[in-house]
């Protein structure tokens, strides 16, 4: 690997290794950490809007929609209009928050290794410097 000092370059390989990291973790639920994150949004948001939906990931409609569309197939998601027929809602389906359960232990694992190696301090230290730049 070739060593470099952007910033840019940086991160996105990290983000590529910490997301390997937590798709081989979640590897057997047949998602991976980008439809894990969606899924957990979900139903921390209780039936968001599309919009709604993909500000909260600071993702574009689009790209949500992709995801989206991969997940309903599943059954996992279901799509339905809100009250403005503009703006669809998004909802867990019972399969999709059956398997967001079995996968939940898995993913705590992945994330009690990575503070382990972090240590609490550096963690801490991660997530400001991540919500800073976000």
């Amino acid at each position: 690997m070739l060593p470099s000092q952007c910033l840019c370059t940086n991160l996105r390989r990290a983000a590529r290794g910490v997301s390997r990291f937590y798709d081989g973790a979640l590897d057997g639920f047949g998602i991976n950490v980008a439809q894990y994150s969606l899924l957990s949004n979900l139903q921390r948001l209780d039936q968001p809007s599309i919009s709604s939906l993909a500000e909260a990931m600071g993702l574009d409609r689009s790209t949500l929609g992709r995801n989206l569309r991969v997940l309903e197939g599943e059954g996992l998601v279901r799509l339905s209009e809100g009250e403005d027929q503009r703006n669809r809602i998004v909802q867990l389906t019972k399969e999709g928050q059956q398997r967001l359960l079995a996968a939940l232990p898995a993913w705590e694992a992945a994330q009690q290794r990575l503070i382990d190696r972090l240590g609490a301090e550096k963690r801490e230290t991660l997530l400001a410097l991540l919500n800073e730049l976000s």
